[in-house]
């Protein structure tokens, strides 16, 4: 069995039978999307209203008393889903973070690597204030540039970062630890 890195399910949110359950409701596909990839698709997840609402509560209970959350961050595009059901959780704001373009009003942006070039992400100037408490939410952390660029965007705003989250972490890959060395606390449901 995996490493359970999220803390709340040690806690009564989230039992070993739950946490088995979370980690069957997640599709691996194959060689995508290139040939050596083992892609962990979060749709059949998204599709069983209980491993949703079990997700969505586990990703959610560590920030239910302890801390105000005043925002909840998601990065496009599952983190949309996955923040603004957080966010409704909470009851916090939501901050979508998006691709270049695709915000109306003004926005504030930052560039970041991807394997292959740079790509920029954006959210609304007036999306949070000096001081607010944020979580970033997604459905995965591998590398760890787009998480590192959204919590950049964030704090360059003045938002306070809590921690990011996410509903898988492939360690390997080195991403959640590229953005704890940043002072960024980083909690995942499931590792693969």
């Amino acid at each position: 069995m995996d490493t359970v890195l999220h803390k709340s399910l040690h806690s009564a949110a989230v039992n070993s039978e739950q946490h088995q359950f979370l980690r069957n409701s997640i599709r691996t596909i194959p060689d995508y999307p290139k040939p050596g990839i083992q892609f962990r698709d979060i749709t059949t997840l998204l599709r069983d209203s209980r491993a949703f609402g079990l997700a969505i509560d586990a990703l959610a209970e560590p920030w239910r008393d302890d801390v105000r959350i005043d925002k909840v961050a998601g990065i496009e595009a599952r983190g949309f889903i996955l923040g603004g059901a957080v966010a409704h959780r909470l009851q916090a704001g939501f901050i979508p973070i998006r691709k270049r373009g695709k915000l109306p009003h003004e926005t504030v942006r930052v560039a970041y690597s991807l394997e292959y070039g740079v790509d920029e992400m954006e959210m609304h100037r007036d999306a949070v204030n000096p001081g607010e408490r944020v979580l970033l939410i997604d459905d995965l952390i591998a590398t760890g540039g787009t998480a590192a660029a959204a919590a950049q965007l964030l704090q360059s705003a003045g938002a306070q970062v809590m921690a990011a989250c996410f509903v898988i972490d492939l360690p390997d890959v080195g991403g959640a630890a590229k953005l704890r060395a940043t002072g960024i606390e980083v909690q995942s449901l499931l590792t693969f």
